[in-house]
């Protein structure tokens, strides 16, 4: 059921999900780093420095996430229930969370990690998927415009919120016959634990599985996964190309993660205003996903993308070549705007060409490409940064630009003005 803006009632529960458990998930980039340097790990930890350490934790969920949710996403296609997969992802993300507390040497927050990253594989493509299937080809867009809108919020007010729970800490708590007492730390895994479990109820109570149809096993674990376009006019698959600039997408905005310190310095600021310039992609997505996936139901959902990934070339290159804090800030803005005109309207035109039953490996596709782009874009401009502060944000332009050609060249448009049903892939 649709509510007065054209967003499935069990959407929003699986948004509301979704950003709870981004809360939580999210908490751990910033007290991850601070629990390893703070003394309570032992053992070895193979010869490298600690900051190696702590950079391999980070990025093992999306090194683990990214190459399973074809797979995941499969096979909830297969099963015909998504929602068991959400919440089996659940409890996973819960049990790493709590166990974090108890975790005495390096190599126990690599197993935990590994063990989210499992959990990430089936939460992500799957309950994308859901989005899908609860919505219809009128309003597509604006369901997946609200979920990224509500995932984001978590994802952002995740990290600022853990600060303030680790710094506030150690904490007491009188229960009267039993008094309790623990770490800063531990409050934080035992909050990430609670948002887990919040989404794990509601997502019991309030959300049911559609019925949609059964994928067809003969289709192999992948669902005929294809690079090369079966019809149509275009050489590429729409839904390869579309993952393929996501990924673009993903590695370019990303790409500012790695030099908070040569940003820093070169633009004489603090990691106050370094932090605001992060956020302000992070907002500009949270403000704009929802209108814009919204429009997209209406105006079409191709021109978006381009004009999304067009935007995208001057406001990537540009901070490479900028002196100024709050000129960077608005860089990044814009790169959000432009973030937003791309992902939501890429993810709803992926869906409208997800053949019946398969929207799980169909949109994999594209949470796949996206969680990539995010683990290897730091790595990228790690290693370009070297030959000089613009290089990385140059070359981010550039695989925008190459994006928009074949969005342009590749992809059909599925909607109509008159909201006809979409095209079929």
């Amino acid at each position: 059921m649709a509510n007065r803006l054209g967003v499935d009632t069990q959407v929003l529960v699986l948004a509301v999900a979704r950003m709870t458990e981004s809360v939580g998930n999210s908490f751990l980039i910033v007290v991850l780093p601070l629990f390893i340097g703070s003394g309570r790990l032992s053992g070895t930890t193979l010869g490298l420095p600690e900051v190696a350490v702590t950079g391999i934790v980070l990025a093992l969920f999306g090194l683990v996430n990214s190459p399973l949710q074809p797979f995941t996403g499969r096979l909830s296609d297969r099963s015909g229930r998504r929602k068991v997969f959400v919440l089996v992802g659940l409890v996973l993300i819960g049990v790493a969370s709590f166990s974090y507390s108890l975790a005495t040497a390096y190599w126990h927050l690599v197993v935990l990690r590994i063990l989210q990253g499992l959990a990430g594989a089936l939460i992500i493509p799957t309950t994308v998927a859901l989005v899908n299937d609860l919505a219809t080809a009128a309003n597509r867009g604006g369901n997946m415009g609200t979920y990224n809108t509500f995932r984001l919020v978590g994802f952002g007010a995740g990290p600022v919120a853990a600060g303030l729970v680790v710094s506030a800490g150690p904490y007491a708590v009188d229960l009267g016959l039993v008094s309790l007492a623990f770490s800063g730390f531990d409050a934080a895994f035992y909050f990430a634990t609670t948002t887990a479990a919040l989404s794990f109820l509601l997502v019991t109570a309030l959300v049911r599985d559609p019925d949609v149809p059964e994928a067809d096993a003969q289709d192999g674990v992948l669902g005929g996964f294809s690079l090369l376009a079966r019809t149509g006019s275009g050489r590429l698959d729409p839904v390869f190309t579309l993952g393929l600039v996501t990924f673009f997408m993903a590695v370019g905005v990303a790409l500012f993660a790695t030099l908070g310190d040569i940003v820093n310095t070169r633009l004489d600021q603090g990691a106050t205003m370094f932090g605001l310039q992060f956020a302000a992609f992070i907002f500009a997505q949270i403000v704009l996903q929802a209108p814009i996936g919204r429009a997209t139901d209406f105006y079409g959902r191709k021109a978006f993308i381009v004009v999304g990934m067009i935007l995208l070339v001057p406001t990537t290159a540009v901070q490479g070549f900028i002196f100024d804090p709050w000129q960077m800030f608005a860089a990044r803005f814009l790169q959000g705007v432009a973030g937003a005109m791309v992902f939501a309207p890429a993810l709803a035109l992926a869906g409208d060409l997800a053949p019946a039953g398969k929207s799980g490996a169909t949109l994999s596709v594209l949470t796949m490409a996206f969680g990539f782009g995010v683990a290897l874009g730091p790595l990228a401009s790690g290693f370009l940064v070297a030959y000089g502060f613009a290089v990385p944000f140059v070359f981010g332009a550039v695989l925008a630009a190459v994006g928009a050609v074949l969005v342009w060249t590749q992809v059909a448009e599925t909607v109509s003005t008159t909201q006809s049903e979409p095209a079929s892939r």
